[in-house]
């Protein structure tokens, strides 16, 4: 008896390779058609008839695909409004899903046929499109980074240039009229994004309200909202954490233990955004962060990883203020810590009370 059909897709900028597999209760994936289609909109009609067609049972279709840039957004939004469930995983957790099955060679029809077969043998969680106004928001504040880097490469280039032995005037006044460009592009691109912030009453009285945090920028508001969709899809904290590739991880096994870091596996451009409201939160000495930074590098003695722990905590505040809708206020950052301490204090007390009663336990069995 067959439970699902997956269907795997391999996109690139030209073309679609795809694969559907069926699996049954006995856990066998079993391919069934294999094609290759244009990443064009008759290409979507094409593949939409290939899947019906090969679909023989009333059974559930999932599309497994990777996140190749942008060239995946027109393929994956097509099926999602014609009904499909949609899965769209990171090119690393496929890259090690095929590892694991033992994929050696490389190619894309392989990747499609891996592809079909981790859509059919995990329940993978199901896509989304982001909202219009977050996707032009992203689409703002990831031209305001670009040209802000192409920028800072400029200035670089120019103050070589200028100690250099020999100048050239000419290579020095492109330098600096390529640069005065950027710069009118950058202010263009911030008036851009605040306009586009108030153009939506609700978010902008509730940017409003977030703005009133020490250290908290509009443009560093603006890139953590538009890279989240607005908080969307997450449904606790811990998920954003995660996303934003601030959860810790562990390296221990046996007698050895490793060292402990944030995994990085996430959306760097937030990590980048909070980089300086961290700093401007310490240097003011914002109470709360202040002791937390304190706290946290008189364990470690490592300044980085003390600012990456404030800037974890400024993005857990922005995520619940945003959520609950709630106007910023100081009492509620202490609200906030105090019942983060009495979690962590109740969680200290069951694993101590646990290990008690299993000394408890090895107690009497060493008197016996």
């Amino acid at each position: 008896m067959n439970l699902k059909y997956s269907v795997g897709l391999d996109v690139s900028s030209k073309k679609i390779n795809a694969c559907i597999s069926v699996i049954d209760q006995k856990q066998k994936v079993t391919v069934k058609s294999s094609c290759v289609i244009s990443n064009t909109r008759k290409g979507f009609e094409d593949l939409e008839h290939w899947i019906l067609k090969h679909q023989k049972e009333s059974l559930p279709v999932v599309v497994c695909m990777e996140a190749t840039g942008i060239y995946h957004e027109n393929c994956s939004y097509y099926l999602f409004e014609k009904g499909f469930s949609v899965s769209v995983v990171l090119p690393n957790k496929a890259k090690k899903y095929l590892e694991a099955i033992g994929l050696k060679s490389k190619n894309d029809s392989i990747d499609a046929k891996g592809l079909s077969q981790m859509g059919a043998e995990q329940c993978l969680e199901l896509w989304e499109p982001m909202g219009l106004f977050f996707y032009q928001l992203r689409s703002l504040t990831r031209q305001h980074q670009n040209v802000m880097e192409l920028k800072t490469v400029l200035k670089n280039q120019l103050d070589a240039v200028r100690f250099a032995m020999h100048q050239s005037d000419e290579v020095i006044r492109q330098l600096e009229q390529t640069i005065a460009l950027f710069e009118s592009q950058i202010k263009d691109l911030s008036k851009a994004i605040k306009k586009h912030m108030d153009s939506d009453a609700d978010i902008s009285v509730r940017c409003k309200s977030l703005l009133k945090m020490k250290g908290l920028g509009e443009l560093t508001l603006a890139t953590v909202l538009a890279e989240t969709n607005g908080f969307e899809l997450f449904k606790n904290y811990k998920q954003l954490v995660s996303y934003a590739g601030y959860d810790v991880v562990e390296a221990q096994s046996g007698t050895r233990v490793g060292k402990t870091k944030i995994s990085k596996k996430g959306n760097s451009r937030i990590r980048r955004a909070l980089y300086m409201p961290s700093l401007v939160l310490i240097q003011c000495n914002v109470k709360k962060y202040k002791d937390l930074f304190d706290r946290t590098y008189e364990k470690h003695g490592i300044k980085m990883k003390s600012y990456v722990a404030v800037q974890k905590k400024l993005l857990v505040m922005i995520y619940h203020l945003w959520k609950k809708k709630q106007e910023y206020n100081p009492d509620y950052e202490k609200n906030i810590q105090e019942k983060e301490q009495v979690t962590c204090s109740l969680s200290a007390f069951e694993k101590s009370k646990k290990n008690s009663l299993n000394n408890l336990r090895l107690h009497k069995v060493n008197v016996q």
